[in-house]
């Protein structure tokens, strides 16, 4: 196969090089449970390439981010760099020991890379600014609620820690474009995943829709 060199950056030369760029991705493959577990002990140890392979894995799952971002002002080239960019901090930082899949975890990395651009553009000052701060509150709770409990919070559970109603959470999270895992459960009772809810509306499954 191939090798990929990673880059945070894609270099765009002509209109095809985003569509190279994502028929070259979705042929690599995806890390196995016990890959993901033996490649995040080696980057414990100082291992470049354990990254890489983390790395590389993983780049598909940026474009589904990114692709969430459209139309607000940054081009789709440009949100894969930044979300780029988290993914390489969430390589550089994961603890396997947490219990949590690899993707869980850096989806916020890849999302807090991203909502950084974008505040940061001149066109932002147009736009409202509490989106930002609902953000952090939102992230700022399931911290706390992650440390104190060594797991991510359910919807309902998150919802009682933010004071307000669950099916209002949702609407939340869909309108910042935001969930905190791709694998948070909606109830405690319930099997289905934040994920599973979006599925068809805000969040494409990064193997069946990626050169979409």
């Amino acid at each position: 196969m191939k090798h990929l060199k990673i880059t945070s950056k894609i270099t765009t030369r002509d209109s095809y090089s985003i569509d190279r760029y994502l028929s070259e991705i979705s042929k690599l493959p995806l890390l196995s449970d016990n890959e993901e577990i033996e490649l995040a002990q080696m980057v414990k140890k100082g291992s470049t390439e354990a990254v890489n392979k983390i790395i590389t894995a993983n780049l598909r799952f940026v474009v589904s981010v990114a692709k969430q971002y459209q139309n607000q002002g940054m081009s789709l080239n440009d949100l894969i760099n930044e979300g780029n960019i988290g993914l390489i901090k969430a390589a550089s930082k994961f603890d396997e020991t947490k219990g949590f899949k690899f993707i869980s975890y850096a989806v916020w990395w890849i999302r807090q890379s991203i909502l950084q651009a974008l505040i940061e553009q001149p066109r932002i000052v147009r736009l409202p600014m509490n989106k930002a701060i609902v953000y952090n509150r939102i992230m700022n709770v399931i911290q706390d609620f992650e440390q104190k409990n060594q797991r991510e919070p359910s919807n309902d559970e998150l919802a009682e820690l933010l004071d307000m109603r669950a099916d209002e959470l949702i609407i939340l999270r869909r309108s910042l474009a935001f969930h905190s895992s791709v694998d948070v459960t909606i109830g405690e009772d319930d099997d289905t995943t934040v994920l599973d809810t979006m599925v068809g509306d805000t969040f494409e499954q990064p193997d069946n829709n990626l050169i979409r």
